[in-house]
């Protein structure tokens, strides 16, 4: 499993951006030297709006995807944030006199739209247009070509803003910009302003220029002299509107975000919540320290003198970004995931990229307007259910299938949204939680459906068809029964489905049987058209049903162990051969080394007997933690340090013993990894579930709890 990249580079600078931008608008340096003022406040904190673009389009724009719920993902994000803002300053407006301006509607819709209602908001409507004229122009006709057009659009932006001197000695080009400071007060938005970086920033992130660390640094380094020389040469001729746009700044930032890019270690989350905090309430944090500095006398300390202003306003406001964080931490429902630094035993490493990827790829193999079902029963098949489903949900899937009704509630719980689908039994007792929670119940037969609706709730259902299985479901035969249920009172049939018992078979004998399947299910299904029943969404395939049988056109897909890059054998063969990426691995570490002699036992019944002075390492997991038994005594393997190193003894509840006497220089502390990739050597989940002779979904699925989960 290729291990996510993490830019902690780009972490950190966003608090330094957020202390630009607060020096932006408090003017650190007037007090001494207006000229260092200007450099400080109006050409290198301009570094600090396109950076926060950038960052977006590096996460967000990518020319191997075009699926725009990520892009629906981010606006959504963006306009909850920018609609807090706006309500957190609607008193400061108020203050202001904002609401008895002339024209106050048009004027408000147009600040909602472009300027923001407070002077610093203006960021986040820029950041919505911006992404999507950004986002538009990659889909339609690739990065470089929308790098092209973005960036005419930011030489149009430019003589309405640093340049404008120039374009108002041109009548044309005064009368053309005086039109658009009367749609929008700035060409500092997100129409001009905006798309260029969010682009450059998808170009960093898909590599399209490759430049080596120094190259980008020497860059930054001349780019970023130019640009405070074209700063201060625009100010001494007095050509500037505004100064926002200026030449130099796009290959600046190219050359800036780049070698930050190089900066790679842990996550560090909070800060960009931080950076975002600060950017938000420093205006308010202004107004405060002024208010206490006017109370208590000190106007000539914390306000006239810029520097402590600044710095009094910076504290105030991380305090405050401090509070909220530490707030937001105890309100927080706990999650069962964790950070790496809590580490104290094994652990599972989820890798939301891929997971992403496989969604991609396994969309792209379905008919069309078919939807992908996720399977995320038993934990998402070990791999988390709350944070697989949420990552699924944030970038569109809007149907889950789990097996009970308590995995199901767990999930409403979470906030997750759309169809759940049960596909289990639920006791009728609980038709009133089925209710409550909006979930979907299978109908397993006609006797269930008539108890269900006894209950008196509204519930919706799915009709489960048995078509050769003999597990759940009606029979082929029932069609009147299947009837009734359509016309029951209190439940809403809202899909019928059937399961292929050997999809994932191509031998020609379960081939034939599959068709047999396929055909009983869609005769059933004209019985119950020639009855006058209206077709709910249908539903065949599993993962298997998809990678063998991709012609079948329904409208869901329920995509269970493919979801998670694997299949579930060794060996499997299947007429779809798709680019599907494994997300989970399975790790432990090194908590204790041992030197043993030739002719020592070790573990249990004293399985394995040294038959040379050896060096052996003992790795806190064992079968409590889903790690199978069968695999002990040389039937299993672990890499450490790239190495493949057998299994020794008798797997113990808690504990197993590896063999590292073939392996240089390792440590206590040292990772193991017992399914996954280390280096170049890769022990895959199918290996291991050959080995104990069982299947992929079985081992997943019995991780034990005691394994924390790290979501990369």
């Amino acid at each position: 499993m290729k291990k996510q990249e993490t830019y902690t580079g780009i972490d950190y600078f966003r608090i330094i951006v957020a202390f630009l931008i607060v020096a932006n608008h408090t003017s650190p340096l007037s007090t001494y030297s207006e000229t260092a003022d200007f450099i400080l406040t109006r050409i290198i904190a301009r570094i600090a709006v396109p950076f926060f673009f950038m960052t977006s389009g590096f996460f967000l724009i990518s020319k191997y995807s075009h699926n725009t719920n990520k892009l629906k993902t981010f606006i959504k994000r963006t306009t909850l944030i920018y609609c807090v803002a706006i309500a957190i300053y609607i008193p400061l407006n108020i203050y202001n006199k904002y609401f008895t301006m002339d024209n106050l509607l048009p004027n408000i819709v147009k600040d909602i739209v472009f300027d923001g209602t407070l002077y610093h908001l203006w960021y986040l409507p820029a950041a919505i247009i911006g992404a999507a004229i950004a986002w538009f122009f990659v889909k339609k006709i690739g990065l470089k070509w929308a790098l092209g057009i973005t960036a005419f659009l930011y030489v149009v932006g430019i003589f309405g803003d640093s340049y404008y001197g120039v374009a108002e000695q041109i009548p044309v080009l005064k009368s053309f910009y005086g039109y658009l400071f009367e749609l929008f007060d700035y060409t500092r938005n997100g129409i001009f302003f905006a798309p260029v970086f969010f682009v450059l920033g998808g170009i960093i992130s898909n590599k399209t220029i490759h430049t080596s660390l120094k190259n980008n640094f020497i860059g930054f380094a001349i780019t970023f002299s130019l640009m405070i020389a074209e700063g201060v040469f625009l100010h001494n001729l007095d050509l500037q509107r505004h100064d926002s746009m200026y030449i130099m700044l796009v290959p600046c930032m190219f050359f800036l975000f780049s070698v930050l890019t190089f900066w790679k270690g842990h996550r560090v989350s909070t800060l960009r919540t931080s950076a975002m905090i600060i950017y938000i309430i420093h205006p308010m944090m202004i107004v405060a320290v002024r208010m206490v500095a006017k109370i208590l006398g000190l106007q000539a300390f914390l306000i006239d003198n810029s520097l402590i202003h600044f710095i009094a306003v910076s504290i105030v406001s991380v305090t405050v970004s401090i509070l909220f964080l530490i707030l937001q931490k105890h309100i927080k429902v706990k999650r069962r995931t964790t950070s790496k630094l809590d580490l104290d035993r094994s652990w599972i490493e989820v890798d939301l990229d891929n997971l992403r990827h496989n969604v991609d790829v396994l969309q792209k193999a379905m008919p069309t307007d078919c939807e992908l079902m996720a399977v995320i029963k038993a934990e998402a098949y070990g791999h988390g259910s709350i944070a697989v489903s949420s990552c699924l949900n944030q970038i569109g899937i809007k149907a889950f299938a789990v097996a009970t009704i308590d995995e199901g509630i767990e999930l409403r719980k979470y906030g997750i949204q759309g169809i759940i689908l049960i596909l289990g039994y639920t006791s009728p007792t609980r038709a009133k939680e089925l209710h409550k929670y909006d979930l979907t119940q299978t109908v397993i037969d006609f006797n269930y459906a008539v108890s269900l609706n006894k209950q008196g709730y509204d519930i919706k259902v799915h009709i489960k068809i048995d078509t050769g299985m003999h597990r759940l479901g009606f029979s082929k035969n029932d069609v009147l029964k299947v009837v009734r249920i359509f016309k029951a009172k209190h439940l809403n049939v809202c899909g019928i489905y059937t399961h292929l018992c050997v999809a994932d078979s191509l031998d020609t004998e379960d081939v034939h049987f599959t068709h047999i399947q396929i055909k009983t299910f869609y005769a059933l299904l004209e019985e119950l058209s020639k009855k006058d029943i209206k077709l709910p969404k249908i539903h065949i395939q599993s993962s298997y049903g998809l990678l063998n049988y991709p012609e079948i056109d329904c409208d869901y897909a329920r995509i269970g162990i493919a979801l998670y890059g694997i299949l579930s054998s060794y060996g499997d063969e299947t007429k779809l051969k798709l680019d599907l990426r494994p997300v989970l691995s399975l790790k432990s570490q090194v908590v204790l080394i041992r030197e043993i002699n030739e002719g020592e036992s070790v573990g249990y019944a004293r399985a394995f007997i040294a038959k040379r002075d050896s060096r052996i390492a003992v790795l806190p997991i064992g079968y409590a933690d889903g790690f199978p038994r069968n695999l002990s005594c040389g039937n299993g393997n672990v890499l450490i340090h790239g190495y493949r190193v057998p299994i020794i003894g008798r797997i113990c509840m808690d504990q197993l013993i590896v063999d590292i006497t073939d392996v240089p220089n390792v440590n206590i502390g040292d990772t193991a990894t017992l399914i996954g990739k280390d280096g170049q050597a890769e022990i895959c989940v199918t290996e291991v579930a050959e080995n104990v002779d069982s299947i992929t979904n079985e081992l997943l699925s019995r991780m034990g709890s005691r394994l924390k989960i790290i979501n990369l």
